[in-house]
């Protein structure tokens, strides 16, 4: 069996900056003390976003942009290194998308 190794280091991402979040929530402005997120669950939870500024940020997660090497259902996130399930983003953009339903 092979052994894999995992960088686990914060990737720093000039698109996490706050100039490049307002600009894929289609005008709602992240404040810098809002971020890093670590999960898809905070973004759902964050008060300060709208559904299009969370859809994005999540559906960025979620593109192959974010995939880890040898691991196709994970997710490493650009703005903190964190490593989340594809499964979880995906969650929580249902999540989004039936709260918009309702």
């Amino acid at each position: 069996m092979d052994h894999m190794t995992v960088d686990l280091q914060p990737a720093r991402d000039p698109s996490a900056s706050p100039r490049a979040l307002k600009a894929r929530g289609r005008g709602e402005a992240l404040e810098a003390g809002t971020l890093p997120f670590r999960d898809p669950q905070e973004v759902l939870a964050h008060s300060g976003l709208g559904a299009g500024a969370k859809r994005a940020i999540l559906a960025g997660w979620a593109s192959d942009a974010c995939t880890v090497e040898d691991l196709p259902n994970w997710r490493k996130l650009p703005e903190t290194g964190a490593l989340v399930p594809l499964d979880d983003i995906l969650d929580a953009l249902r999540a989004l998308d039936g709260a918009a339903l309702h």
